[in-house]
């Protein structure tokens, strides 16, 4: 499973944010975007995968994200093996320095919680009366 595959699963079905948030900015030479991978009304959420030397980058973005969307920074990492490795280990410590937040999603939760969305959903719908 790719990270790709797991921001709607955390985004959406566990936050309730919007995934894959597009937002513009200017500067100097014109204007850019960003896309974040999720946006809730409390967070700007940057997704990570653990072994994976792309997740150092985290924290910089939920920061930057943040600037830009006036919501508080966000780290999730998923855990693939159940280990804390180095890249989960560096990504958490950084964001523990700087205040932002963290949390660590197991990869076999998330794939449960996805095949029990429709459960949940099923209860949280009004039971229809004759």
């Amino acid at each position: 499973m790719f990270e790709a595959d797991l921001i709607p699963i955390i985004c959406a079905l566990l936050l309730g944010g919007t995934p894959e948030y597009r937002v513009a900015y200017d500067i100097n030479e014109g204007q850019h975007s960003v896309r974040m991978d999720c946006l809730t009304s409390e967070h700007a959420i940057e997704i990570g995968l653990d072994d994976r030397r792309s997740s150092y980058d985290s924290v910089h973005q939920a920061i930057f994200y943040a600037h830009l969307t006036e919501r508080a920074p966000m780290v999730i990492m998923i855990d693939t093996n159940g280990v804390e490795d180095n890249a989960e280990f560096q990504v958490r410590t950084v964001a523990q320095a700087l205040d932002v937040d963290y949390r660590s999603y197991d990869l076999d939760f998330l794939i449960r919680w996805q095949m029990t969305s429709y459960l949940r959903n099923r209860y949280r719908q009004p039971a229809l009366s004759n």
